[in-house]
This record gives C-alpha cells, sequence and structure tokens, in this order.
C-alpha cells in the first residue's frame, strides 16, 4: 500500500515531487547536531549506513544529502522503468532490518565489532543490542526505559 502512488505516476510527476519533499520537509529539519555526528563518525573512519523500514525511493537522497554512502531500505520493485507498487527482495523492517543488515556485512566482508548504532525506536532494539555502542537518540519512552535499564548512551539531537 505504501509503495503504490510510487506505481500510480509517472517517473517524472516522482521526481518533481520528491524535490519538493526534500526541500519542504527535509531539509529545514535536518539538525546540525545530526551532521556534526556523521562528520565525527567519517573523520575517525567509520563506514556511515542508514538503514530504515522507509523505502529508497524516500530515502536514497536524503542519505546523499548527508553524505552516507550506504543504504539498507525497502526497495520498491521496478519493471521496465516503472515502479510495480511490490517490494523488492526483503523488507528492510522488524526482523528484516536483522536479515538485510547481515547480509550487508557479509557483502562487504566486514563485522560489526566497535559499531555504534543510533535509533529513536523501539522497533530497533534487534539491532541495538547486536553493537558495541548503542545510543537511544531523542529516544521513545519504551526504548528510552530500556535503554536507562541497560545503561546505554541516551541522547538528543535537538537540544
Amino acid at each position: 500500500m505504501a509503495l503504490k502512488p510510487l506505481a500510480d505516476n509517472t517517473p517524472e510527476q516522482l521526481a518533481a515531487w520528491h524535490q519538493q519533499f526534500m526541500a519542504s520537509k527535509i531539509e529545514p529539519n535536518i539538525l546540525p547536531k545530526a551532521e556534526e555526528l556523521l562528520a565525527r563518525h567519517r573523520t575517525k573512519g567509520d563506514t556511515l549506513l542508514i538503514i530504515t523500514a522507509t523505502n529508497r525511493f524516500i530515502t536514497a537522497p536524503i542519505a546523499e544529502r548527508l553524505g552516507v554512502d550506504h543504504l539498507i531500505a525497502v526497495n520498491p520493485e521496478v519493471n521496465q522503468g516503472r515502479y510495480t507498487g511490490r517490494v523488492s527482495g526483503i523488507p528492510s523492517y522488524r526482523e528484516g532490518k536483522v536479515t538485510r543488515l547481515s547480509q550487508w556485512l557479509e557483502q562487504q566482508d566486514i563485522s560489526l565489532d566497535g559499531a555504534w548504532f543510533y535509533s529513536d525506536s523501539h522497533n530497533d532494539l534487534p539491532l541495538l543490542e547486536k553493537v558495541d555502542h548503542p545510543v537511544a537518540v531523542d529516544p521513545d519512552d519504551t526504548l528510552r526505559k530500556v535503554a536507562e535499564e541497560r545503561q546505554w548512551r541516551i541522547m538528543s539531537l535537538r537540544d
């Protein structure tokens, strides 16, 4: 259902809407502290990866704008240059995020040793539990409670 608008509209219309979306919704909400955090990791030589349950059509330009080279997102199926409205491959939500991350790590021939993971949602607990440095960022109430119990770092990018 979330991918149906991609199938119902032309690539040209989608591109125009996406450009407007980036300018009106994303750009004004890019937080300076988030960019500083990414820059610190980049300077340290860390591999930057966004993993999201949102589709690649929406998130690829955001990752590009943030200078994040790697993205795991829901891949909308494309047939003959048009979106079909279906998902291609394993969707990156719930347990699919862990599956897709494991596949990506294997393809890149890297491990999570020393990795950081930042999330605002309790839905990402399986990923937070996999890394050496889990960080709850402006967390929802459930994630905040778990992070406090486990003494994970809690931070805000909004302050």
